[in-house]
């Protein structure tokens, strides 16, 4: 018998806070403001994991360029 392996396919704005070594606070502005992208999902927010890396992919090239 085989065991599959099911991956999230989205994460709460707490669980984004965690990955992130962010406040709960701070993740939810950036949900806000719309610099970490979300589904609204009845009254919730999800975030795709794509999102997330999107949103790190992002800093990480402007802390690149600041630095040049």
């Amino acid at each position: 018998m085989t065991t599959a392996l099911i991956q999230r396919k989205w994460h709460t704005t707490a669980e984004v806070a965690e990955m992130l070594g962010y406040g709960l606070s701070k993740t939810k502005m950036l949900v806000i403001t719309g610099e970490i992208r979300s589904i609204k999902d009845g009254r919730s927010r999800r975030i795709l994991p794509r999102y997330v890396d999107e949103y790190v992919e992002r800093c990480a090239r402007q802390a690149e360029g600041d630095a040049a």
